[in-house]
């Protein structure tokens, strides 16, 4: 069984293939899918594209992370060997098992069904839009998203690293130069199904991830003296990937609610 759906994201298209259990082999209906999304995709508006492969909760760790890179390079090889051009894919991935939480139990069958997969994400050029920085500009309007490239946490974790620290130290500096602004921070999260809503942070076993993100930014924040009025947070879970790599997807970033 496969198929192929469509997700958007901020100007970027999630396209996904299923696949049957311990198989990275299409069947020549099912390449005929990716085959007419080659023939109708515009490369001159793609900016890049990400590909991740994925294989169900059973079998040992190390077989499905090579099956999940085989998935990876079965889509990459149809592309490629029918005119995609490859200069635009940037990221090829297999990123083995996706674990089963306890609240995953419910449907098991149609859950691992979705977990056999390969993700494709697809940046179109100019998708970051207008109102996004990398850092604090000396004017702003209310709407502008700021995300910061040196604020990053592992694969799992809302835990500041040292240099995350760091860099808020600066930010503070510039907050504190600008108390006219009021933001929403806003935690992010890569590499979760869309069927999710957030990620599991693996300090607290609980699937809210990009929430805690954007709440230990919050709090660290107010320890430095930032007025706690002049902010809010929330967790944006997988839903506004910027395209950069998981890296910077693993994020947090500031909407600015009040000029």
């Amino acid at each position: 069984m496969i198929s192929f759906s469509y997700l958007t994201a901020q100007g970027k298209k999630v396209e996904t293939v299923y696949f049957d259990f311990d198989k990275y082999s299409l069947e020549l209906e099912q390449q005929q899918t990716i085959l007419d999304f080659i023939i109708q995709a515009d490369t001159s508006k793609i900016e890049s594209i990400q590909i991740y492969g994925y294989c169900d909760d059973r079998g040992d760790s190390d077989y499905n992370y090579k099956l999940s890179e085989e998935r990876v390079n079965t889509v990459t090889n149809i592309l490629t060997s029918h005119g995609f051009n490859k200069n635009k894919i940037v990221i090829v991935e297999g990123k083995g098992r996706v674990i089963l939480t306890d609240n995953s139990f419910d449907n098991l069958a149609e859950i691992r069904s979705k977990n056999r997969r390969v993700d494709l994400l697809i940046v179109r050029k100019n998708s970051f839009g207008k109102g996004i920085f990398n850092s604090i500009q000396e004017k702003h309007n209310v709407g502008d998203r700021i995300y910061f490239e040196n604020i990053q946490f592992t694969l799992g974790s809302s835990k500041l690293s040292l240099n995350s620290k760091k860099e808020l130290d600066k930010i503070v500096e510039q907050l504190q130069q600008n108390k006219n602004i009021e933001f929403e921070i806003r935690g992010h999260v890569c590499c979760t199904p869309s069927y999710y809503n957030d990620a599991i942070d693996r300090e607290t076993n609980e699937r809210q991830l990009s929430f805690n993100r954007a709440k230990i930014v919050f709090w660290y924040l107010i320890s430095k003296k930032v007025n706690s009025l002049r902010m809010s947070y929330k967790g944006c879970g997988n839903s506004f990937p910027l395209g950069k790599g998981e890296d910077i997807d693993r994020r947090v970033e500031f909407l600015i609610t009040k000029i």
